[in-house]
């Protein structure tokens, strides 16, 4: 199998809450690849979708009760340490939750967490080996 990530889908409880969480919180544009029910965003070369939880459970024939930390992360890298500090205040100031305060971490970068309606959790980090 090639390695290629197409699209990341979150199984989100309320679309709306979510759609306004990603457009408002993050700032973010959505694709005209959005339609009724799925709401998509692309992003450098891969497209990040949100859909009902319940619904892409039932596509997946799975259950839909999930809940705590899921076993990922998505990351968002900026430049600098000072680029994380600045993105942390504005998300702050839009009362988005902060899992995580920005620190250096063990691995030589600088990082913090916040989440998303649903709980997912997104590293916001500088990475200086990248």
């Amino acid at each position: 199998m090639e390695q290629i990530i197409t699209f990341i889908t979150l199984g989100v409880k309320d679309l709306n809450t979510s759609a306004d969480f990603y457009e408002n919180k993050f700032g973010w544009k959505r694709s005209d690849r959005s339609s009724e029910g799925l709401v998509v965003f692309q992003m450098n070369g891969v497209l990040l979708s949100l859909y009902s939880r319940e619904e892409l459970a039932k596509d997946a024939n799975m259950k839909p009760n999930g809940e705590g930390f899921k076993g990922f992360a998505m990351a968002h890298n900026l430049g600098s340490e000072q680029e994380v500090n600045d993105l942390f205040a504005e998300l702050k100031a839009k009362q988005v939750q902060i899992i995580k305060e920005p620190e250096k971490v063990f691995w030589g970068g600088y990082s913090g967490y916040v989440a998303d309606p649903d709980g997912n959790i997104w590293e916001i980090a500088y990475n200086p080996f990248l």
